[in-house]
């Protein structure tokens, strides 16, 4: 099994401000945490949080729960600072807000790796992931994805997507699917994690439900999350089934007994196993955890 596997079912926002939340990030059952300095932060606000975030990062257990930093865009005022601070850290990621070109990540991450000299840190550690918010971010989305090998994730920002496009974000989630579909085979061609945006209403329990499910079902390996309460429904979808489990499990140990005797395609209750159907069994059971002996 692949030792450095992450699931990142859920990723849940943390306003940069707001101490109460960070201090209590690792205990809310995330598989990430994405520490805001962006969008979350008021423009007044933006030194005191990366202030907060920084010193809180330094003190703070956050348990097995994988941390991110999203910062504010190099073209602000506040982007250079951002990674001047918090590029010595090393979080697990820096999450780059609006990307839309490969240009534009070569860039972030050259100044990234200056930082990382100046202190003496490794250039394979903590990684990026890319926000793809415009639709140049999305016709760009491949070459992002594929480029760079400290991209380990990329995602869809859904609200700045649609007011970019000059459309509203409706329920069904219509004006984005091409978009959606479009990241997720750029993610896939380029075997990283490819993440769906938040969904909005934090009181409509279904509908997150439905989202998530169709974002599982078009490929996506997680969903951010704004509000703790919308986590379990988000695992509950992304977290295989014990029948999946089972089946899964079976396929990969009559596929190593098979392989054993020479065999490479062979049946299981009448229908065909081969090396994807194996692929997609030892996929899920990483997602469980679970090992075959």
């Amino acid at each position: 099994m692949t030792t450095n596997f992450k699931k990142r079912r859920s990723m849940l926002y943390i306003p940069g401000n707001n101490p109460a939340m960070i201090q209590q990030g690792g205990i809310y059952g995330a598989d990430s945490i994405l520490l805001d300095l962006e969008d979350a932060v008021a423009l007044n606000q933006k030194d005191a949080a990366r202030t907060l975030v920084r010193n809180m990062m330094k003190v703070i257990d956050f348990y097995d729960t994988e941390v991110c930093v999203r910062v504010n865009h190099l073209s602000t005022p506040f982007g250079l600072a951002d990674l001047e601070e918090i590029v010595p850290l090393q979080p697990s990621a820096i999450r780059y807000p609006k990307t839309e070109s490969p240009e534009e990540v070569a860039e972030l991450l050259k100044i990234i790796e200056k930082i990382e000299d100046r202190h003496g840190l490794p250039h394979n550690k903590m990684t990026l992931h890319a926000m793809i918010e415009t639709a140049m971010g999305v016709q760009n989305v491949f070459n992002i994805a594929s480029m760079f090998s400290r991209v380990d994730a990329i995602t869809i920002g859904g609200q700045d997507l649609t007011a970019d496009m000059n459309i509203i974000y409706t329920p069904d989630g219509a004006g984005i699917d091409f978009a959606r579909k479009r990241i997720v085979m750029a993610a896939k061609a380029s075997h990283i994690d490819v993440i769906d945006t938040v969904f909005p209403d934090v009181n409509d329990e279904e509908g997150l439900r439905r989202e998530t499910e169709y974002a599982k079902k078009i490929g996506f390996t997680g969903k951010a999350v704004i509000n703790p309460r919308q986590i379990d429904v988000i695992h509950e979808v992304f977290t295989p089934t014990e029948e999946e489990i089972r089946k899964a499990y079976r396929i990969v140990k009559e596929f190593r007994t098979n392989s054993a005797a020479g065999i490479g395609v062979f049946a299981i209750d009448g229908k065909m196993v081969d090396a994807p159907v194996v692929a997609r069994a030892e996929y899920i059971l990483r997602l469980a955890n679970v090992t075959v002996g």
